[in-house]
């Protein structure tokens, strides 16, 4: 790998953080008010995502629909079987129970994620039509469901009000 590709992987994981921060501190601004900077936070987010989106492209990590699903299943097993049970483990030993919360819940909705990917890609092999469907996600957790949301989120807890219908 060169050093170009190590500086264009670097770049698209700050252009993402950058990205998902601004969006952050554009809620923030919403709830206090301040609706102008609210609206430069989510141009300025928007822009990043289309750096972080040019860098990837760039990097040739998109590829075939079914390669990029078995890449994600990846990435998502990985975080439930290994990351984030390691993270969550640090966080207990350290008493820090929002961040073990948070782990925790991560951890399980990335095996939701990876269990739903698996359902796509064996349609996508075996070419069965894919079924339409709606996907729901807990505001609260990121339980991310088929169909329409249950009355009770099985992660966390959070009433059926709490899912929202990404578009």
């Amino acid at each position: 790998m060169t050093k170009t590709d190590e500086n264009l992987k670097a770049a698209f994981a700050g252009e993402s953080q950058a990205n998902r921060l601004y969006l952050a501190f554009a809620r923030k601004a919403e709830e206090e008010g301040f609706t102008q900077v609210a609206k430069l936070f989510k141009a300025a987010a928007e822009a990043e995502t289309i750096h972080a989106l040019n860098h990837l492209r760039i990097t040739g990590q998109i590829k075939s629909t079914a390669d990029n699903i078995g890449t994600a299943i990846s990435g998502e097993t990985f975080e439930f079987k290994k990351m984030y049970p390691e993270y969550l483990e640090e966080a207990k030993q350290e008493g820090n129970k929002q961040a073990a919360w948070s782990f925790d819940v991560a951890s399980k909705v990335e095996q939701v994620h990876a269990n739903l990917y698996q359902k796509v890609l064996n349609a996508l092999k075996t070419q069965k039509q894919l079924e339409k469907v709606d996907y729901y996600v807990c505001s609260v957790c990121g339980n991310t469901v088929e169909g329409s949301p249950p009355d009770k989120c099985p992660i966390c807890g959070a009433p059926k009000e709490k899912f929202f219908k990404p578009t």
